[in-house]
């Protein structure tokens, strides 16, 4: 197993995570930045209001094609997006890349949003509907059908991808962390938090999108105001260390001193791999929720979509990364050190030295609530990508298998988890990227065509 082990981190450090792929993730967010001339900049606000406000009485949204409202489909990306990437992903990615690596967080996201709306223009404008009368739609989706039939091997290793990586980054990853975190906070054993997390699993995903957005819909605001308002506290209190911290994470993001000993690269590939993980953008995961949305317009829902690469990187990253950089600096009088603890047990400690008898309590929660929601919404992004690989008589099976992984999540080693993670968010994230460039024309045209529409007043808001 230990060979196995380094076999997949040496995969991910030369190869799944080397420099082609930062180049072609950041490359394709930058790519189109430039020929949507900075959507994510003009057109935020606009978007957040499109999130979380209710559609005006007369245009409700209910005769809009699709499963769940747009709100309904951000949550579900976001209850698959807000988690343990966030509070274990942050820690790995300061530990093990210095604190650099969060400036590389905030590259990633800035450019991934507008990564995250064209993933949402295509997986809207090529959804199809299934047998069920339920919308499927996706990178698998896009690919066949905007790059026509003689792609059907990329979607289809898409597809096949999606599978493998819903077992790493969906079940095993979060049941582990969220194991840890419950055993170092009460004492309780790794395999009844596995227990307790496989059946509450099953119980909400037997209801498929339906279910998981309800439940997402109520978890995921929750557990994000919760862990935020607990996370601004912190700086407050500690208002002295933010400059400071601030100051040693741009330093360390130009020079790789902190930690990985003068490689800047090294900053860059944890900040970037942690980033991604964490918001999914460029991915292609996040779009298989974004096309179950009832939407007037492909770029309605998009913008909605984008939103979920501010929320979750921007803010509650920024909330993980910011503080860990406090506690550390508060905890080696002014220096940054390499701390012992590592993943969720670091942020853990963190919050619990700087919050004293709350700090722990916010961050063992939030990882509860986060874990089980990411669980969730990855189930329905696999379940997607099993069928278009299986067929729909795959998904009984899958998610028995995916329930099944949450299990086993709790009792297998944290760095073989996060390794295998990595890797399978990599390779699924090739053939997404390539759909993306190569239609990208797609997606200047829909957003030309929905800002015409407005301006005539043919979309009323």
């Amino acid at each position: 197993m230990e060979q196995v082990e380094k076999f997949i981190h040496w995969l991910n450090d030369n190869i799944v995570w080397g420099p082609v792929m930062l180049v072609l993730l950041v490359g394709t967010g930058i790519w189109l930045t430039l020929i949507l001339r900075g959507l994510q900049f003009g057109m935020l606000f606009y978007a957040l209001k499109q999130a979380f406000r209710p559609h005006p009485k007369k245009d409700d949204g209910s005769d809009h094609e699709g499963d769940v409202s747009h709100f309904g489909a951000l949550m579900t990306a976001l209850s698959a997006t807000i988690g343990t990437g966030n509070i274990a992903g942050v820690a790995t990615a300061v530990v093990t890349g210095g604190p650099g690596a969060v400036f590389w967080m905030w590259i990633t996201a800035i450019f991934g949003m507008a990564t995250k709306y064209g993933e949402g223009v295509l997986a809207v404008k090529y959804r199809v509907t299934n047998s069920k009368g339920e919308m499927s739609g996706g990178p698998m989706y896009y690919i066949e059908n905007g790059l026509g039939k003689k792609w059907k091997w990329l979607a289809f290793l898409f597809a096949f991808f999606g599978v493998m990586a819903s077992f790493g980054i969906g079940s095993t990853v979060q049941a582990n962390s969220v194991a840890q975190a419950v055993h170092s906070s009460f004492g309780i054993d790794t395999w009844i938090t596995g227990v307790v997390l496989t059946l509450i699993t099953a119980f909400v995903v037997l209801g498929g999108i339906q279910s998981i957005s309800r439940v997402s819909s109520v978890v995921v605001p929750f557990m994000a105001v919760l862990y935020i308002v607990g996370g601004l506290v912190v700086v407050a209190m500690h208002f002295d260390l933010l400059l400071p911290a601030l100051k040693v994470i741009m330093h360390d993001a130009f020079t790789g001193q902190a930690v990985a000993g003068g490689v800047v690269g090294t900053v860059i590939r944890y900040g970037v791999a942690r980033g991604v993980f964490s918001n999914e953008a460029g991915m292609g995961s996040a779009p298989i929720a974004a096309a179950a949305a009832k939407t007037d317009h492909p770029v309605r829902q998009a913008l909605v979509s984008m939103t979920g690469t501010f929320l979750d990187t921007i803010i509650v990253c920024s909330i993980t990364g910011i503080v860990l950089v406090m506690g550390i600096l508060q905890s080696n009088g002014g220096a940054f050190a390499v701390p012992t603890l590592k993943g969720a047990a670091l942020t853990t400690a963190t919050f619990d030295a700087m919050l004293s008898g709350y700090g722990g309590w916010v961050v063992t929660i939030g990882l509860i609530f986060f874990a089980y929601s990411t669980t969730l919404g990855w189930c329905y992004y696999g379940e997607k990508c099993a069928t278009y690989v299986f067929g729909d008589k795959s998904v009984p099976m899958y998610r028995v298998i995916y329930v099944a992984t949450v299990m086993l999540g709790t009792v297998l080693s944290m760095d073989m988890v996060w390794a295998a993670a990595d890797t399978f968010n990599g390779l699924m994230a090739v053939p997404n990227l390539i759909a993306l460039l190569l239609l990208s024309k797609v997606i200047v045209q829909e957003t030309r065509d929905f800002k015409a529409k407005r301006a005539s007043g043919e979309l009323d808001y």
